[in-house]
């Protein structure tokens, strides 16, 4: 089994790792508040105190980070610490440009492969993630199968690259269901005829999200990913939605559903 290194451990990366330990592999982990390592630890990781010490004897390195900036600070500790022979699976929502920057700066011998996740907590608790995998994957594939269903996108970014896509409708699909919920109350519709209706439509896949309970998406994540979008492309409804965002108060910790319902509102 591979001696993975497995950094970050907020919603998304703590139910990640224990599939690792529960698929037998050593696992060290780190995050930048130590004490979320304890669960881990309980179950049969290893802390280590810095993301050098996690990386230094890994073959492979797992990254689930906030955003491009804690993946440079965290970067410039691992990279001196990598051995050669090393993958980097870098799985955060970061963007072509962060991956390219990451790949530019690794010494030769390591790998990168850009492997951002589709799904919530609730399928990340269950291993089934969709993990799409650019670069090559061959050596990795059994590891990121821990995750869920591994789709291989192409070269390396693509998988940054359909993430932002992805995450992009996603988003700007929330805010159109919360709006048209506005709009059915202003207009008599009952909401449970509306959610059922919209649930039965062509954005099903939005309403679902929009209404979603017991899973966590925080509107400051969805934020820097609506931000690495419209830095990326001419996107008028994605700049409509993240000026909306911005204008409300207090809600930058909220998860996704609960700012949908404060669109809705009016809150």
């Amino acid at each position: 089994m591979k001696e993975i290194a497995f950094l970050g451990l907020g919603h998304m990366g703590a139910p990640m790792a224990r599939h690792l330990l529960t698929a037998g592999h050593p696992l060290t982990v780190w995050n930048r508040t130590a004490a979320k390592t304890a669960p881990l630890v309980e179950a049969g990781a290893r802390a280590a105190p810095t993301p050098a010490e996690a990386a230094r004897a890994a073959d492979v390195v797992v990254t689930m980070l906030a955003g491009p900036e804690a993946l440079r600070a965290v970067s410039a500790e691992v990279v001196p610490a990598l051995r050669p022979g090393a993958y980097w699976l870098e799985m955060s929502t970061v963007g072509p440009d962060a991956v390219r920057a990451l790949a530019a700066g690794l010494p030769d011998g390591v790998t990168l492969v850009d492997a951002p996740v589709l799904g919530s907590t609730d399928k990340a608790a269950a291993g089934e993630l969709s993990v799409l995998a650019g670069g090559d994957i061959a050596e990795v594939e059994e590891v990121l199968a821990c995750f869920g269903t591994v789709t291989h996108t192409g070269p390396l970014g693509s998988g940054a690259a359909l993430k932002l896509v992805l995450n992009t409708a996603i988003i700007g699909g929330v805010a159109l269901v919360a709006e048209a919920l506005n709009l059915a109350d202003t207009l008599g519709v009952p909401a449970q005829t509306a959610e059922a209706a919209l649930l039965k439509g062509h954005l099903a896949g939005a309403a679902q999200r929009a209404l979603a309970q017991g899973v966590h998406f925080d509107i400051a994540l969805a934020e820097k990913d609506m931000v690495l979008a419209t830095d990326a492309a001419r996107l008028p409804v994605m700049e409509a939605v993240l000026a909306h965002m911005r204008d409300q108060d207090d809600i930058a910790h909220e998860d996704l559903a609960r700012a949908a319902h404060r669109i809705r509102t009016g809150q």
